[in-house]
C-alpha cells in the first residue's frame, strides 16, 4: 500500500509538472505580437471565473468605425464577442463588452456564451473601419496592485472547479488561463449534533466512488470511514469513537475521500478559518462516552477535527462524588 501511494503521489506531480510546462508554452506564444499596439483598457475584468467584462477607449476616430469586436482565440478555436459604442460623462467615446465565460465542463446550453476549453486563450481587438480596413490589436493588463480584500481577485468555478483568469504573459499582453480542477472532495456542509457530526460532500473533477478515512495529522494513522453515496454526493458520520480512542490526548485528524482530499477550495474567501469559525462541540457517540470534537477548516481549505476523549475527566467526577 506504501509503494502505491508512493507511486500515486509521484504520478501526480509529474502531470502537475507536465501541466504548468504547457501553460508556460502556451503564455508564451500568446504573448507574441505581430505589428499593432497594444491597447490598455479603462477596465478589464474577470469576475467569478466567468464574466468578462471590457471599457476601452476609442482606437479610431467616431465617424471612422464599422464594426468592432473582440476576439478570443486559442490555435484554431475562436469566438467572437461584439462590442458596443459608449461614451463617458466627458464624451469620450468607450467600446464595452459583458460576456459569460463557460468552461469545457460545464454542460452546453444552446445559445451559451463562449465555451474555453483548457489553456491560454489570446484577446484581440478587431476594429473595422469605415474605409474596410481592419485593424487588429492586443490588449494589456495595468499590473496595479489592489488594495488587501476578504475575497481573492479570481476563484475556481464552484460547480466545475475550473480557474479561468487574466493573466500577463511576458510581453505584456492579457490572455484568459483556463485551467481546469484537479480530482477534489469539496465539502458542502457538516451537522453537529448531540451524538455525533455528519458530513456532506461531493466529488468535482472525478469519477467513480471509492472509501473514505480519517487521517491523523501527526502520524498518519488512519481510520476507516462509512460512506453513504447518491451520484457524486457522499455522506458520512464522523468515527469520533475510534478517532478519539486512537490514542491519549488531543488529536487533529483530515479526511480523505476517494483518494482525494477533503475541504473547500471552491470559493474567493482568503480567510477561511476566520469566515467560518466553528465552536468546539461535546458528542456522545456511544453510551458512557464523551468527546469534545472540533470541526474546523485550515488556513489551506482542508477539513480538519480536533478531537479529545473526555470519558476518564466523566470517570473521576464520578468516583469523587
Amino acid at each position: 500500500m506504501h509503494a502505491y501511494s508512493l507511486f500515486v503521489g509521484l504520478a501526480r506531480r509529474a502531470r502537475r509538472a507536465a501541466r504548468s510546462a504547457r501553460y508556460r508554452a502556451e503564455r508564451l506564444a500568446a504573448g507574441r505580437h505581430r505589428g499593432g499596439t497594444l491597447l490598455t483598457p479603462v477596465h478589464l475584468s474577470l469576475r467569478d471565473s466567468r464574466t468578462l467584462n471590457l471599457a476601452l477607449p476609442l482606437p479610431l476616430p467616431a465617424p471612422a468605425l464599422r464594426t468592432a469586436e473582440l476576439l478570443i482565440t486559442r490555435g484554431p478555436r475562436r469566438h467572437r464577442v461584439p462590442l458596443a459604442v459608449e461614451r463617458l460623462g466627458t464624451g469620450a467615446p468607450l467600446l464595452t463588452a459583458t460576456a459569460t465565460l463557460y468552461d469545457a465542463a460545464t454542460p452546453l446550453r444552446p445559445g451559451q456564451g463562449p465555451v474555453l476549453a483548457d489553456g491560454v486563450w489570446r484577446l484581440t481587438l478587431v476594429v473595422t473601419g469605415a474605409d474596410g480596413r481592419v485593424h487588429r490589436h492586443g490588449l494589456t493588463l495595468t499590473e496595479t496592485p489592489a488594495p488587501p480584500t476578504p475575497t481573492l481577485p479570481y476563484a475556481p468555478n464552484p460547480r466545475t472547479g475550473t480557474l479561468l483568469r487574466l493573466v500577463r504573459c511576458r510581453g505584456g499582453r492579457a490572455v484568459v488561463q483556463v485551467t481546469r480542477s484537479r480530482p477534489r472532495a469539496e465539502l458542502v456542509r457538516f451537522e453537529p449534533r448531540g451524538d455525533g457530526i455528519t458530513v456532506h460532500g461531493r466529488l468535482v473533477a472525478a469519477r467513480g466512488t471509492g472509501p473514505a478515512q480519517a487521517v491523523r495529522r501527526r502520524d498518519g494513522r488512519a481510520v476507516p470511514v462509512s460512506l453513504a453515496w447518491t451520484g457524486d454526493r457522499f455522506r458520512f458520520a464522523l468515527p469520533l469513537a475510534e478517532m478519539a480512542a486512537a490514542g491519549p490526548g488531543q488529536w487533529v485528524w483530515e479526511f480523505h475521500v476517494a483518494g482525494v482530499p477533503l475541504g473547500r477550495r471552491l470559493t474567493d474567501v482568503r480567510d477561511l478559518p476566520a469566515a467560518f469559525p466553528t465552536p468546539f462541540r461535546v458528542v456522545a457517540p456511544a453510551p458512557g462516552r464523551l468527546v469534545r470534537a472540533h470541526p474546523h477548516f485550515t488556513a489551506s481549505g482542508a477539513f480538519a477535527v480536533t478531537c479529545l476523549d473526555l470519558t476518564h475527566h466523566l470517570d473521576e467526577q464520578k468516583e469523587t462524588s
